[in-house]
């Protein structure tokens, strides 16, 4: 998943704060039908029984309807999803959403693929009742499936597209062609889940708001960490690191290390950019 800053106008972000409204009210609502359930009675309202209530609620109040039905049918989507993930013992219980704290709503379908390039530095993306939306262009947009849009206790506005994964070539192979390193692959795609890299970057943002910096990592293996000086030559194999430049020896791994830890971004022409020093420190992490 991929987040960049949004910038909306006065105008469009009254639209934007109403999909929150209606995304929280309905989340809400129906977390309140959920939590009635008690052992020995009838299970409560699904997805589907709940989402002809909302048709119903949209008709009886004009307030609900005129919001996006959209958003309000993904805060139920949302809100099952996290049910079932409550149930299946990998996250906690779902909890009521806040003013101020839980502000976000999700768009899916053929409205989350309408984003447009303006120029390098900006793009723009299309949301129901709100228009088109400019977005800082930070990095290659992927081909989305959905995105969400949130607002942080600061009250800046991001917006974060969920990518159409790429279908993985199998890394046991065929038996006319068995691959390489099959069970060292293996083991290290276990050991990635297990450690949950995502869900660690999520509650470093969600404990420090505004403090965790995503330094993209292209490069910062072929960077050098002493000088700045970024080749390709740099990388004699895959673990030892000598720059061309100065001289510099390190393990590959440990020198785009320091250059993550550093802040250090690297530009389309490969000139490094690093946060100046009186900035306050802020915790670099690689997205």
């Amino acid at each position: 998943m991929s987040r960049y800053r949004l910038v909306p106008t006065p105008a469009q972000e009254t639209a934007l704060l109403g999909h929150c409204g209606h995304a929280r009210y309905v989340w809400n609502l129906g977390l309140e039908q959920r939590l009635m359930w008690r052992p020995g009675r009838p299970p409560t309202p699904g997805y589907r029984v709940q989402a002809a209530q909302l048709t119903e609620a949209r008709a009886a109040e004009p307030w609900l309807a005129a919001g996006s039905q959209t958003v309000q049918q993904q805060a139920l989507r949302d809100l099952d999803q996290a049910w079932r993930n409550f149930f299946g013992g990998t996250h906690s219980r779902p909890t009521w959403r806040k003013e101020g704290q839980h502000e976000g709503f999700r768009i899916v379908g053929p409205q989350a693929q309408r984003v447009e390039r303006l120029n390098r530095k900006w793009g723009r993306v299309w949301v129901p009742k709100a228009g088109w939306i400019k977005f800082r262009w930070s990095r290659r947009v992927p081909e989305a499936k959905s995105y969400r849009i949130t607002r942080d206790r600061m009250g800046r506005w991001h917006i974060a597209f969920a990518a159409i994964p790429k279908p993985i070539p199998a890394a046991r192979g065929t038996v006319e062609a068995p691959g390489r390193n099959v069970a060292a692959k293996a083991g290290l795609n276990r050991g990635i889940l297990a450690q949950g890299w995502g869900l660690l970057i999520q509650r470093l943002e969600h404990k420090a708001t505004g403090r965790v910096e995503k330094v993209h990592p292209a490069y910062t293996s072929q960077t050098c960490a002493e000088c700045g000086h970024c080749a390709s030559e740099n990388r004699e194999n895959q673990a030892a690191f000598r720059c061309g430049a100065c001289g510099h020896t390190a393990n590959a791994d440990v020198n785009a290390a320091r250059n993550i830890a550093a802040g250090r971004a690297v530009t389309a022409r490969r000139g490094t950019r690093s946060v100046p020093l009186k900035r306050e420190l802020h915790l670099a992490t690689s997205s």
